[in-house]
């Protein structure tokens, strides 16, 4: 498994709510799109996976009915907010194994106003009996921890800021703050809205200390990222060689038994795991990254994964995001897109976009988003459940 892989095309539709598409309609866009990026078409694609989260049946077969059928083998995968990373992990491996010299992975969503996400409280009624699969005596949601993204994100927040100094009300807000200003700069973002401190602090609370501006808007959209052997794209154009974007590192990891986890989601260790997978298979290290996307679902998730991949000193995330370090004039640029509470999280869209953006900045191509400079970027993505799945790429050196 030597050849390498590198992203020869990559396209995302806007972020918005579509009443008059469905999700095969904007994942197909996003895929002729990604085709023509790259110059390619689907007659040259030997692989397709795709993923989608609320979708009914194979969205693979359902897009190559828009966009061409043409007998490759097609893999329908589903993750929960990994699915995007997933599938492109899927066609990767599959040329990294010289099973295909091109491939199109695809992530799709269309989720409207779908609301939050989670599971309720079963019954007020309180029967100590041990029930279920794991033998609990009382719903988990409400009693012990709970199963909604709010406050699982929440509860993960608060546990880092009680475990280190510096880390309270206000740096979950500023995270908020500047993701929502970054937006701005991004004609693919699902709001454009900027946001001042005050107003994100004062906004109706959704599950301490998120408030509404810190949780991230459900949506529509799809990208497809189209992907080389390396072999292959030596017999290419030399524009197309200009633009490629080397994939240097791919992971994805699920979690690990711990104990804290059996009443609350885990959402660091299966993050620092892929992390240091990660910045070992790449040969690169957190200093060397430009720019990184990475899952902001809430505020106090984008805090807390700065420590998880290593972007700031063991329990300095406070002190990061106070030195305005993850802005786009800071060390190290974290959403340049907005991130998802701006950009919006169509849910199977997520890993692909991640994808999408960095290989864009790397090329230069990002517009008035752009990070001067970048040459090296890390596209984060975590599925309670729960998945990781990280992507490092390089600009190419021609």
């Amino acid at each position: 498994m030597s050849e390498d892989v590198w992203v020869l095309g990559a396209s995302m539709t806007k972020i918005s709510r579509y009443p008059d598409k469905d999700v095969i309609d904007l994942a197909s866009e996003a895929s002729m799109n990604a085709l023509a990026d790259g110059g390619v078409t689907i007659q040259d694609m030997q692989v397709l996976a795709a993923g989608c989260m609320f979708a009914q049946g194979g969205i693979g077969q359902q897009v190559q009915k828009q966009i061409g059928q043409t007998g490759i083998p097609v893999y329908n995968v589903l993750n929960a907010c990994a699915t995007g990373a997933t599938a492109v992990r899927t066609v990767y491996l599959e040329i990294k194994a010289g099973l295909a010299d091109m491939g199109i992975a695809i992530g799709a969503e269309q989720m409207g106003k779908m609301g939050l996400l989670g599971q309720a409280p079963r019954s007020e009624k309180k029967v100590y009996e041990p029930s279920g699969r794991y033998g609990a005596v009382l719903p988990v949601d409400g009693y012990l921890g709970s199963g909604t993204m709010p406050a699982v994100f929440g509860q993960a927040g608060m546990e880092y800021a009680y475990e280190h100094d510096g880390v309270g009300f206000d740096q979950f807000a500023k995270v908020a703050e500047k993701n929502h200003a970054h937006s701005a700069l991004n004609p693919l973002a699902q709001y454009n809205k900027v946001f001042t401190l005050d107003e994100i602090k004062e906004a109706r609370v959704i599950s301490w200390p998120n408030t509404l501006p810190m949780c991230c808007p459900t949506g529509d959209g799809a990208a497809a990222i189209v992907m080389v052997s390396d072999s292959k794209l030596k017999t290419l154009s030399l524009e197309q060689q200009r633009r490629a974007v080397k994939i240097s590192a791919s992971v994805l990891t699920s979690d690990p038994w711990t104990e804290g986890a059996q009443v609350q989601p885990d959402v660091n260790t299966l993050t620092r795991n892929a992390a240091k997978q990660a910045y070992e298979q790449a040969g690169v290290g957190p200093d060397d990254l430009s720019l990184v996307e990475l899952h902001d679902c809430f505020a106090t998730a984008e805090l807390i994964h700065y420590d998880n991949l290593g972007l700031c000193e063991p329990g300095g995330a406070g002190a990061f995001i106070d030195s305005r370090g993850p802005w786009r004039d800071g060390k190290t640029p974290v959403n340049a897109s907005g991130g998802l509470l701006s950009k919006g999280h169509p849910i199977g869209m997520t890993g692909a976009a991640g994808v999408f953006e960095i290989t864009t900045q790397l090329r230069g191509e990002a517009g008035d988003r752009q990070i001067e400079g970048a040459n090296v970027g890390m596209a984060h993505v975590i599925g309670l459940g729960s998945a990781c799945g990280i992507h490092i790429l390089e600009k190419a050196a021609a």
